[in-house]
């Protein structure tokens, strides 16, 4: 039988373990500010706890690949309910947002810039890089997962925010927006980037030449690369939004930030649209002109044809029986052997020279 006392040291274990994980939790950075002003960084997860019970203060702290014992260590001390970590680590999660009655929890996905960039094109391939938070009334917890060999980087948001240490006075909600903000001027630059090289695909569209392989092959590359920014861009509207309804709850009011916020998303989820047709419609011009090219061809053939095949008629009409050069001789058999041969290789590389072989 049990005494009384072992429920009460089995109910310790779990905790104890709890905080041993908490404590060997490798943060990359952790920042508590007061008053706009960065009081202290590289904090521990116990002091992060207590800053959050501070109202005067606001807290950040950021896991790069955390384990699941590791974060519900965390998640423990700071009050997120076990539920939402499940989310959080989840792979190929989507771009959302969901509330919580204690915290707000997002993933998003930047794309850097960066690995667009290859010698004056745009590479095809986008890498996007996931970052998931915590959005507690005094503070943001922010998760990163190396995806490809990628992680989001958060040098441009941490100097975003020490840049604006009277925004980050008005609470979590300076952070999310610094952070958000960040990420999607980051679509921006991608989308820039693609709308540049969509438009040099319209000016090789009308060369003389003509297209090749490799243009197609950049075409529906940028198709892609637009279907995988899609599914980026445009579910952040969403995250956005549940942002603003709730943003009471993070602490502050920047309803003028977050409107700029979300006018910026609407942009750019409109220009990935329009990219989007642009690539469609090059796409369909290609294989319009590519068409009318071959209806172009096929009369040049048509009308080499019809001029081979009056000699070919006459002379097979009549056999060829009237004397010629080389008639009844074996000079005139290999005469008109070479003059085949001769005729049929000039017309074949003027075909080819003219890509109609």
């Amino acid at each position: 039988m049990h005494t009384p006392d072992e429920p009460t040291d089995r109910s310790r274990a779990p905790r104890a373990v709890a905080d041993a994980a908490a404590d060997n939790l490798a943060l990359t950075d952790a920042r508590v500010w007061r008053g706009g002003e960065c009081i202290a960084a590289h904090v521990s997860p116990a002091r992060l706890a207590e800053e959050l019970l501070d109202d005067r203060t606001v807290v950040w702290a950021d896991l790069l690949d955390p384990t699941a014992e590791q974060l519900l260590a965390l998640a423990e001390q700071l009050g997120i309910s076990p539920a939402a970590v499940e989310d959080a680590l989840a792979p190929h999660e989507r771009t959302k947002a969901s509330r919580s009655s204690d915290h707000i929890f997002f993933t998003v996905y930047g794309v850097d810039v960066r690995s667009m960039a290859g010698e004056g094109e745009v590479r095809t391939e986008l890498s996007p890089a996931r970052i998931s938070g915590f959005v507690l009334p005094r503070g943001l917890l922010t998760i990163r997962t190396t995806h490809n060999g990628r992680v989001f980087d958060l040098e441009d948001v941490v100097r975003r925010w020490d840049a604006a240490p009277d925004l980050i006075s008005e609470g979590a909600a300076a952070l999310v927006y610094g952070l958000l903000d960040s990420v999607v001027d980051g679509h921006f630059a991608v989308i820039q980037d693609l709308d540049d090289a969509i438009e040099h695909l319209e000016d090789v569209l009308f060369e003389e030449g003509g297209t090749d392989s490799d243009f197609e092959q950049k075409v529906y590359g940028y198709r892609k690369s637009l279907v995988q920014l899609r599914r980026v861009v445009l579910p952040m509207r969403e995250v956005v939004n549940t942002l603003i309804r709730h943003r009471g709850r993070t602490g502050g009011s920047l309803d003028s930030w977050y409107d700029d916020l979300y006018d910026h998303v609407l942009r750019a989820s409109e220009w990935t649209e329009s990219l989007r047709d642009m690539v469609s419609s090059v796409f369909e011009t290609n294989l319009s002109l590519q068409n009318a090219r071959l209806n172009t061809i096929m009369k040049q053939l048509a009308a080499w044809a019809a001029l081979i095949a009056i000699p070919t008629a006459i002379t097979g009409w009549f056999g060829q029986n009237v004397p010629y050069p080389g008639f009844n001789n074996a000079f005139g058999f290999w005469l008109s052997v070479a003059l085949i041969l001769g005729l049929s290789l000039g017309l074949f590389a003027l075909f080819k020279k003219k890509d109609w072989l």
